[in-house]
Order: C-alpha cells, then structure tokens, then sequence
C-alpha cells in the first residue's frame, strides 16, 4: 500500500494533466518494447519499485525481469524487458530510472562497507540523513546492500544526542527524563544516549537503563578504549566521519555498530538507461 501511494504521488508530480510530449506525438494504441540497460558495475536495487511503478501506469505492461535486486551487475547487462503501451511506458520512465538509479548506488556504497568489516562482528547502519519523503526506498537500497537499518525516524527509537544533553542540562537529566516519560506514556522504546569523550561513556554506564552507547568521532583509539570499558554492557555504535579507509580499523575495536550518513548522502548513482527496443 505504501508504494502505491508512493508511485500515485510521484507520477501526480511529474505527468500533472498529461505527458504532452508522448500524447501529442505517439498513438494511443502504440506499442512498443524496452530494456533496461545497466551502464555502470554495482549492485542493483529498485527493481522492484520499479515493477511497481510500471504496472499501477498500466496493468497490461509485460515486465519479464532478469536480474532481480541485490543482483550484483556490469556494464552491457539488460536488468528487465516491458512490452505494451508505448505511451505507458515513457510516462513511467523517468520515475523508474530516479528511483534505480539511487537506490542502485546506495546499495553499491552500502556494499563496499559491508565488505570492509568481512570478518569483523561490526554491522553497517544507515541514519536519519536521508532524502525527505524518499526515506524508506533509501533505507530498502542500504538492506539490499547487505547494511542494516538504523531507527527509521523519531518516533521509533529515542536517541539522546549532544544538543538534547545540552538542552537537558546533562546526560542525567536526559536519560532519567527520557526513562520517566516511556513509563508514563506505556512505551517500549530502546534508549540510546551519544557520548563525546570516555568520561561520557563512563556516564551513562553508570547512569544506566540505556541500550546502547554511540561513540562519536572517536579517535580509533579512545573507540578501543570504549568497547573495553563499556564490556558489552550496552550495545556500542560508532558514528562520526568514518569512510572507507577507516571502516575496518573501527571495526577491528569490536564495536557492535558503525553507522554511516554517507549511505545515503554522498553516493553516486547507477548508470542506468530505458532504451527502447526497434525491430
């Protein structure tokens, strides 16, 4: 239901009154063929949204998929084939292509991180810092990459960061606020409070009833110095600057969580093209 309602809006945005441009110069009983063409290597996703995108524009659309998401792709592949209302199809392609196209290279970024931690008991987490209203098709790409997804919002998670510990007048005050406010209002929400050096972390353990600690911008040795103490405690994530040549040495720390924001704000899209198909 969520994507459908997705697509409707989507398409609401970009056709509007008509798609003048196929409704002037191709019939309305046109037929035609098209593939989607792979231009770049990585990892495919949105194959399924896609799917989606194309069959709500016209039921009668013949999709015949041959690689599905998560597939790992190179340049020349043919992902999909459609067959039927040539107007159907051109209205859908744009649409399509957004959507592949990020979520495509968020898999593919998402993909090289898992790959740096192989070995490592570290999981690779998204954030919050994603496209407004695109969110959960970026946090699908990050699973199809092999990540994890951290909470998807505010309402499913409450995180106690530097300027809620500020505004709070300290990590005491906001964690037992935060603790009072779950048992008045009946909710069962994990707590996590960020800490900015080892006294911090050293503060919420002994504060306590919290889930897990984020290390942030932690040098990769005071990450070290925070795993061991903290001792499995509370579950750990690191956060704050961490790319792919400092991943691994991270990871190596034995911490539980990496989140990264570049998952889904500094990735490059896919190459990918919806070409059509002339005999």
């Amino acid at each position: 239901m969520y994507w459908e309602e997705f697509t409707k809006q989507a398409l609401a945005e970009d056709i509007r009154e008509g798609d003048h441009t196929s409704l002037s110069c191709i019939s309305p009983n046109a037929k035609g063929k098209s593939h989607l063409l792979i231009k770049d290597d990585g990892i495919l996703a949105g194959v399924e949204l896609a799917c989606t995108i194309f069959s709500h524009l016209d039921p009668n659309v013949i999709i015949k998929m041959f690689l599905p998401d998560g597939s790992a792709v190179q340049q020349g592949q043919i992902a999909f084939e459609l067959e039927g209302n040539a107007r159907s199809i051109l209205m859908g392609e744009r649409l399509a292509l957004n959507c592949m196209q990020r979520m495509s290279g968020i898999a593919t970024l998402t993909q090289h991180y898992v790959k740096r931690v192989e070995g490592y008991h570290a999981r690779i987490l998204d954030t919050r810092k994603t496209t407004p209203l695109f969110r959960a098709a970026e946090k699908w790409a990050v699973r199809i990459g092999g990540g994890e997804n951290h909470r998807f919002g505010l309402f499913d998670m409450i995180m106690i960061k530097d300027n809620h510990i500020d505004y709070a007048g300290g990590i005491a005050n906001a964690v037992y606020a935060a603790q009072r406010y779950l048992r008045e209002n009946n909710l069962s929400l994990k707590i996590e409070v960020e800490s900015r050096t080892l006294d911090e972390a050293e503060q919420i353990l002994r504060i306590g009833g919290v889930q897990r600690i984020m290390l942030d911008n932690f040098s990769i040795e005071n990450t070290f110095e925070a795993v061991k103490l903290i001792n499995r405690r509370m579950e750990t994530e690191a956060s704050g600057g961490i790319n792919l040549d400092t991943v691994r040495d991270v990871a190596s720390s034995g911490v539980d969580y990496i989140s990264v924001g570049a998952l889904t704000h500094s990735y490059k899209s896919l190459d990918l093209s919806l070409k059509a198909v002339v005999a």
